[in-house]
């Protein structure tokens, strides 16, 4: 179970002697005097250089006290306090951008833009967990799947000489993110521009979740440690000019490294710069700073003093696939995993305690992931590929050519899939249904329940080609069990044997809604019948499903993916190609997310706004019946 499921609603225990406030500076024996937070970066550019030590004590602060009530990524921020002042005070926001890669450590980003208090993080209607245009012009990329700051900002520095503007562009990405291959790529394409204005700020902390992986986390190491001779850095090589490494929690220092990289990016003969600040995850809250898991990279609320009262969660979707996978590895010695850098957060910590051999993290790369997962298979290994559903769709073309179309035996588990709430449109898992419905010979299980994910896993890999098993955040729902079995899945609700008037075709995790939604059209109707069915292997699309959708007098489907494009869209092109004049399609809805990107707030009450509730699924079935 991942170290951010233990603090959702209930964090962590304390260490023994950590403190629930921030650390004073580490060149003081008294901490310095808070300051308070300037209201915008003119004011941040106007105070004096001696007060930014208690300016950074304040948003250290502001940041547990709002994190505390409201859950958020807090590691990261208290990581790049001081980096933040640093930039704002040299760099003039909005007009040289500053893109935040990933955009989760842009708190006090925005806390310095004329958001002190953060209001509502995270919550509907309130301050999202991402830069987000809506909110200032200073937050320009939402930017909250990794790797891509260089390439944003390098462009916005490009379309600025073309337009005979001035200033800089800047990029903060982490090790972590730099990893990954868009973000490789960016920088040799900025090395080859003679004359770019782009700075590029490498957030060092040796870690994304986990410690980073790599040659270029050992090149970066050597880099902290003063093993490479100065100009035989990697960057350098390249023809970028490099500055550092720099205590990224130095005031002085940071400032003297800012204005160089200003003064080199003006340079016409030069190309890029990268500025390589050193930086702790976390820095300045000991609780956060002696998690040796992911430093406290996201957490829900937690108590700021003393122990926390309420026992974690521990049956969650992510533990319940965690559990499954090891038992798979246990039986068969050729299952291997593979991690995109997020071992813990899906679920893959049991496995690599177990047996580390057999668990390989590849960095922020899920390209590299799944093509890897493709040679693993071709020379006789089971790999699996587990990964956070809106992260599948940066390697859809590795899953459709490398993986499908060489009918490759990679499985693949995608967590946090449909609605996943507080972190926003980027973060929701909507899309993979879409995707994976477009995959000739994919096998997809979407289970309705814990019992049922133990059960698709061994499935999964007991089949050929690619599979996907897919299922949603937190805590598993209680176990439905099925009423009966029949050719076409479980039967979970209505009278088999009779007229269906409604066949109710749920997928996944809304079953619970589905079967609420039938016993309410049941007591308002009782001739009516609304067969709730569970496909369990919702892909492909079984003939059995498709005859008894034919049959019935009227079909709805039910996905907490995109409507328009997931699996009840597939099955109603099926059913459809079926009609004749002599017997028409029956009526077929399908009931999943509209087609749009989907803000952050409760997962519930995005479920209800988009009828997927069981008070809404009974209406759709109402206009139906009607």
């Amino acid at each position: 179970m991942s170290t951010t499921e233990q603090r959702t609603g209930a964090p962590s225990r304390p260490a023994p002697g950590a403190s629930s406030t921030p650390a004073p500076a580490a060149d003081s024996e008294k901490p310095p005097a808070e300051a308070p937070i300037p209201s915008g970066p003119g004011a941040l550019r106007r105070l004096p250089a001696q007060a930014l030590p208690g300016l950074a004590r304040t948003l250290r602060r502001r940041l547990l006290e709002i994190c505390s009530r409201t859950g958020g990524h807090l590691g990261p921020n208290l990581g790049v306090v001081e980096l933040t002042i640093a930039l704002h005070r040299e760099f003039r926001s909005p007009a040289e951008p500053i893109v935040f890669d990933t955009g989760h450590q842009a708190y006090v980003h925005k806390m310095l833009t004329g958001r002190a208090d953060l209001p509502g993080l995270r919550s509907a209607g309130g301050t999202s967990g991402y830069p987000d245009r809506r909110e200032s012009a200073h937050d320009l990329v939402e930017n909250s799947h990794a790797s891509g700051s260089i390439a944003w900002a390098h462009g916005l520095d490009r379309a600025h000489r073309l337009a005979g503007q001035k200033g800089a562009a800047v990029a903060v990405i982490g090790d972590g993110a730099l990893t990954g291959g868009v973000g490789l790529e960016a920088l040799n394409e900025l090395a080859a521009d003679v004359g770019s204005r782009t700075v590029v700020v490498v957030n060092d902390n040796t870690r994304s979740y986990a410690p980073t992986v790599g040659g270029l986390a050992r090149h970066l190491a050597a880099l902290r440690s003063g093993d490479v001779a100065p100009g035989d850095d990697v960057f350098s090589a390249l023809g970028l000019t490099y500055i550092g490494p720099v205590d990224g929690h130095d005031h002085e220092a940071l400032a003297v490294a800012m204005a160089q990289a200003r003064r080199a990016a003006e340079d016409q003969q030069r190309s890029g710069v990268v500025v390589h600040l050193v930086t702790r995850k976390g820095a300045g809250f000991a609780r956060a700073e002696s998690d040796a898991v992911d430093q406290w990279h996201a957490t829900g609320p937690f108590a700021l003093e003393g122990e926390d009262g309420a026992p974690a969660a521990t049956d969650t979707w992510t533990s319940r696939l965690g559990a499954a996978v090891l038992d798979a590895a246990r039986e068969d010695q050729r299952v291997v995993a593979i991690s995109a850098a997020m071992v813990d957060p899906v679920g893959l910590t049991p496995m690599q305690q177990e047996m580390p051999e057999r668990v390989i993290d590849v960095g922020i790369a899920e390209q590299l992931a799944l093509d890897t997962a493709a040679g693993l298979s071709a020379g006789g290994r089971r790999p699996v590929v587990p990964l956070y559903a809106t992260f599948l769709g940066r390697a859809h073309d590795q899953l459709l050519l490398d993986l499908a179309l060489h009918r490759e035996d990679v499985v693949l588990t995608l967590d946090r899939a449909g609605v996943t709430g507080d972190d926003g449109p980027s973060h929701h898992g909507i899309w993979d249904l879409g995707l994976a419905a477009q995959v000739p010979g994919l096998t997809l299980w979407a289970p309705r329940d814990g019992e049922r994910l133990l059960a698709a896993v061994p499935d999964a890999f007991a089949t050929p080609g690619p599979s996907i098993v897919r299922f949603p955040k937190g805590a598993c729902p209680p176990e439905i069990p099925a009423a009966s079995e029949i050719p076409a899945g479980d039967l979970l609700a209505g009278r088999p044997g009779v007229p269906v008037d409604v066949l109710l075709v749920s997928i996944g995790a809304l079953a619970g809604r589905a079967i609420e939604a039938a016993r309410t059209i049941e007591r308002e109707w009782p001739d009516v019948n609304v067969l709730v069915l569970d496909p369990v292997r919702a892909l492909p699309l079984g003939e059995e499903l498709v005859d008894l959708a034919a049959a019935a007098r009227s079909v709805v489907t039910l996905e907490d993916g995109i409507a328009d494009r997931g699996i009840g869209a597939a099955l109603a092109l099926r059913v459809a190609t079926r009609a004749t004049v002599a017997s028409p399609a029956p009526p077929l809805r399908t009931l999943g997310i509209t087609q749009e990107f989907v803000p952050h707030a409760k997962r519930d009450a995005i479920l209800a706004e988009q009828g997927l509730d069981a008070a809404g699924i009974a209406e759709t079935l109402r206009g139906l019946i009607a």
